[in-house]
């Protein structure tokens, strides 16, 4: 059976289905011309460079040969003598290429398959791309679809110009859903895969709430009120730290609504999730004091290096459980939303904490530097922790404690310079006993007391260090539901080196080594500060 199709045939094909997939009519005139080559090549021979033209106005098929000019004819299929092509075209020169008309043909029932497989694989191609580059701007958008099916606990949802999955762990707790069910849900990602691009939904992505809002508050949208935070615990309870552009406008009140109407449209979207909106301050003490909100905070002291900040409540009307929450979640939720790890202590605990830090101080200083324990206990009052921040005090401050003069004052840093020296060679003699490698020493922030601590558990090399992964030097936290937080502690004591600065070690390690070079490191910094600043 012969198959033709007229010109006004070809472009109607074009047209519908460039609109029923919603690509680009050129894409699908181009796909036509690869298959009816590709039918064509069937015909005179695969070998045969056979290409194919559709107008894209008049709907007119032309098909041609395309010859190479050589010298030598090696392929008479595809290529043609300078002799040949000079008495068909005179100023033809090796190298160039003669097209060759070829007669329009009738293709049988194979061909035509050959051909519609082609136009469906190109056409899906197309299809996919569009989606790909559809959807890929539009992560961090809030989308509403239907659910085509479910698959091993994950959703598939139909957004009509694609489809997108919620995975089991992107959904709220408890949360079901069924064929045709509406939902609405937060693009966070899209991948472009083999079998075509990837949609993923959240329902349990924080700025899916702060998209909520957005949607329900118009001080929000209009940029009057902005979201500074948002920390989730996704079906149960949730905090957005909220601050006004305009003195006017009080922030809290504009998410509230009239009655908690806006705040309740955004509750009963998110399955009851109660949420607790606190306004932002750019003072952190003061972010922190409103996050941990309804318990009462008596003092706060912040260290700032270690982005640590610890919180005093009173021992009255049950605070310390009112800051900590149930199953920790109030704490966790205010350390979330502040970026900052928080302590909560009770006033008492406080201040026996402070009594026993002050008598531990006491008895270092009194054996360090073989002093009495009023010394001791005068240095530990003017807030000296440690014999290192005597060593390398200005020794007018010291001379300024009330009973101290510069004489006593020279003295006291003397026995502290002294103390520290004999502490080094002590170190020292340990690390090599234990084996480490002198080229450890060469690491930025490595001190002679990591390197013992690093010997003490087998990490005696630049390479060893560089194997390490941070955890591994810091320790981390292992948190299960249903269940309080269990810390698993590191080589290094916490108090010792802060997170950042144990990464930065071993990636310092990985260059000495020679597992990366300066630069790569540099571009992996650049990489990484561009994807916190997207994230912000």
């Amino acid at each position: 059976m012969a198959v033709s199709a007229n010109k006004l045939e070809l472009l109607q094909i074009a047209d519908a289905v460039a609109r029923e997939k919603s690509i680009d009519r050129g894409i699908v005139i181009a796909a036509m011309e690869d298959a009816i080559a590709k039918a064509a090549r069937a015909r005179y021979g695969s070998e045969t460079d056979v290409h194919a033209e559709i107008d894209a106005k008049k709907g007119e098929l032309r098909l041609s040969r395309h010859m190479l000019v050589v010298d030598h004819v090696e392929n008479s299929a595809n290529q043609i003598s300078l002799a040949d092509a000079q008495r068909a075209n005179p100023g033809a020169q090796v190298g160039d290429t003669i097209a060759d008309t070829l007669p329009p043909l009738e293709y049988g029932r194979i061909a035509a398959q050959s051909a519609k497989q082609v136009i469906v694989q190109k056409v899906r191609e197309a299809e996919r791309d569009r989606q790909y580059q559809e959807f890929k701007d539009r992560i961090g958008d809030i989308v509403n679809g239907v659910v085509k099916r479910v698959e091993y606990g994950s959703v598939i949802v139909d957004l009509g110009r694609g489809e997108a999955i919620i995975r089991r762990d992107e959904m709220l707790p408890r949360e079901v859903f069924r064929n045709g069910d509406r939902v609405r849900a937060y693009i966070f990602d899209v991948r472009r895969e083999t079998r075509g691009p990837q949609i993923f939904l959240s329902r349990t992505h924080p700025q899916f709430m702060a998209k909520l809002f957005a949607q329900e508050v118009p001080e929000i949208y209009d940029g009057i009120v902005e979201i500074k935070a948002v920390a989730r615990d996704p079906g149960s309870r949730a905090k957005i730290g909220v601050i006004s552009r305009d003195s006017s406008v009080d922030p809290v009140g504009a998410c509230v609504g009239m009655r908690g109407s806006r705040v309740q449209a955004v509750v009963n979207e998110l399955q009851g999730e109660k949420i607790d909106i606190i306004p932002w301050s750019p003072d952190i003490a003061t972010f922190v004091v409103n996050a941990l909100a309804p318990a009462e905070v008596a003092k706060v002291v912040i260290d700032e290096d270690r982005e640590r900040i610890e919180v005093v409540v009173p021992d009255t009307n049950n605070q310390l459980s009112l800051a900590i929450g149930r199953r920790g979640q109030n704490v966790r939720l205010a350390s979330q939303l502040t970026g900052w790890d928080i302590d909560i202590l009770t006033e008492q605990e406080e201040s026996e904490r402070r009594q026993a830090d002050f008598e531990n101080s006491t008895r270092v200083f009194m054996e360090a530097l073989n002093v009495d324990e009023v010394v001791g206990q005068l240095l530990a009052s003017e807030g000296f922790t440690s014999v290192e921040e005597l060593a390398l005090v200005d020794v007018k401050e010291l001379a300024g404690i009330e009973g101290f003069d510069e004489e006593t004052a020279n003295e006291l840093q003397s026995r502290a310079k002294e103390y520290l020296e004999q502490l080094e060679t002590e170190l020292e003699n340990k690390r090599k006993e234990l084996g480490v490698e002198d080229a450890m020493k060469k690491v930025p922030g490595v001190t002679s007391k990591m390197l013992v601590k690093f010997g003490e558990n087998d990490i005696k090399t630049v390479e060893d260090l560089a194997g390490c992964a941070t955890d591994d030097l810091v320790g981390w936290t292992e948190r299960k539901e249903g269940s309080e937080p269990t810390k698993h502690p590191g080589i290094l004591d916490a108090n010792e080196i802060s997170r950042e600065d144990a990464e930065a070690m071993i990636m310092q390690a990985r260059v000495i080594a020679g597992w990366i070079t300066e630069a790569e490191l540099a571009k992996q910094s650049e990489a990484a500060e561009a994807t916190e600043d997207q994230t912000a």
